[in-house]
């Protein structure tokens, strides 16, 4: 079985998205912060990370992805950013960071499905 963890401040959304990406092969887990996804990436692998950048109190996205990078259990987990920031300076920090797959909100399901496939097929993810 293939887990997505979901990683959104806003309960809307992450319902949103565990709905769309339910399949009978994939587990889906949600987190509301990136205090809360480092939590859960330390107790379990995960095949793809949907992240959002904007998260208020703690770490924001980029900051949870860079922690995710030096732990050695996500180096090669890949990472969709999900955001509503669409600015060449986000963009940058991403690719800078090594993240595979930039998504803008508001989105089409269709090609939220499409990147979760294309990046959940990269050889870079983790074989389970």
């Amino acid at each position: 079985m293939k887990r997505i963890l979901v990683v959104d401040d806003q309960a809307m959304i992450r319902q949103l998205l565990e709905i769309s990406l339910r399949a009978a092969d994939r587990q889906i887990v949600l987190a509301e912060s990136g205090e809360q996804a480092l939590a859960l990436v330390e107790e379990q692998p995960f095949h793809l990370v949907i992240m959002d950048i904007m998260m208020p109190g703690g770490m924001d996205g980029f900051e949870t992805v860079a922690c995710m990078r030096g732990a050695p259990r996500l180096c090669r987990c890949p990472v969709l950013i999900l955001t509503a920031k669409d600015q060449r300076a986000e963009r940058d920090r991403a690719d800078a960071l090594g993240v595979e797959g930039y998504l803008v909100k508001p989105f089409r399901l269709q090609d939220l499905q499409a990147q979760v496939e294309k990046l959940m097929d990269m050889p870079t993810a983790l074989p389970f």
